[in-house]
């Protein structure tokens, strides 16, 4: 990764566009839990592929088109904080203090996250493997990038909506994160390694529930999650007015005066942090948050079922065993 992105230093000398190159490097490098590029390879190894540089390079394009996507996902939450860090766009309004830097941040930081999703595209293009395989797994990357824009297109609606529906917020969660963050990276690694239809099928099967598992837990977290484990602000899904599964569960659950304060509260920007801690105490007395945590453990067992059924390697079912229990009872 390092040496990709070294060869693809900023075109010009102008030290702000430098500046923005570092910016955007050091974003990609800064950690993260890196999922996408573990399960495209495990894909990979499941499939019978050995270690290589090609599965390397091509789960390294999965991290670059992930950290473009986040960049815009903060732009359009307003989010300040990632990784217990400013944010992209806000690092870059703060660089250019002074009139017009909200939206001169905004603004770069559209541009630095396409230029990431643009490297994506670039480093999986070049990863070496045969070219018969290469075109199965970028159809796969396509399609993939086709289903998270809408799963965030469909997000963004549901907040200018009344709200949504319990099977409306699995919708969402379905195409923004588990096809995304689970399915498809398996079954790229699975492709670019040769993997058979049925091998692909059946890391469909298991990445589906465990993708949405991984989803709900992140949705208690937003809700629940210490900032100084998750590395956000634990009133940012509470303010921007998310509307999870976990706050649908609670609005059809919810007492009519229950449901007022959900109503009013959830989404208003001026939330305190008091008016969050009655939210909160709201979600766990309706019983939302237990009948999240009964749905993200139904969803390990659908998987694990799956795993271990699966005509996958060995090696890769062991690994993959221990990745879906820490993906889904994860603190961050």
């Amino acid at each position: 990764m390092t040496g990709f992105l070294e060869a693809w230093r900023a075109p010009v000398s102008d030290p702000d566009v430098v500046a923005a190159y570092e910016l955007l490097t050091d974003f990609i490098l800064s950690g993260g839990k890196r999922v996408r590029p573990q399960l495209c390879y495990w894909g990979w190894r499941g499939a019978g592929g050995g270690d290589c540089d090609e599965i390397i390079s091509a789960a390294a394009a999965l991290e670059l088109c992930h950290a473009g996507l986040l960049i815009h996902d903060d732009i359009m939450d307003g989010s300040e904080l990632r990784r217990g860090h400013a944010t992209v766009h806000r690092r870059l309004s703060q660089l250019h203090a002074g009139p017009g830097a909200e939206t001169f941040g905004q603004a770069g930081g559209i541009l630095l996250g396409t230029l990431s999703l643009a490297w994506a595209d670039a480093l999986l293009s070049s990863c070496g493997v045969e070219p018969g395989r290469l075109r199965v797994a970028h159809h796969l990357f396509d399609a993939m990038r086709s289903e998270v824009i809408s799963g965030q297109y469909l997000d963004i609606l549901a907040q200018l909506r009344a709200g949504a529906s319990v099977p409306e917020s699995l919708t969402v969660i379905r195409y923004k994160t588990a096809k995304y963050t689970v399915e498809r990276p398996m079954q790229i690694g699975g492709a670019l390694a040769g993997a058979p239809p049925e091998l692909l099928e059946s890391y469909s099967r298991f990445g589906l529930p465990l993708g949405e598992a991984f989803q709900l837990r992140d949705d208690v977290l937003g809700t629940f999650g210490s900032s100084a484990e998750t590395g956000k602000s634990a009133l940012d899904d509470l303010r921007d007015g998310k509307h999870t599964v976990l706050f649908a569960h609670a609005v059809q659950r919810a007492t009519p005066a229950q449901r007022s304060y959900l109503r009013t509260w959830h989404g208003h920007p001026d939330l305190t942090e008091e008016q969050a801690d009655e939210l909160r105490q709201i979600i766990v007395a309706t019983g939302a948050l237990a009948e999240v945590e009964d749905m993200i453990a139904e969803r390990v067992r659908e998987a694990t079922a799956e795993l271990r059924a699966a005509p996958m390697t060995a090696e890769a079912r062991e690994a993959l065993a221990v990745l879906a229990e820490r993906l889904a009872h994860r603190d961050r």
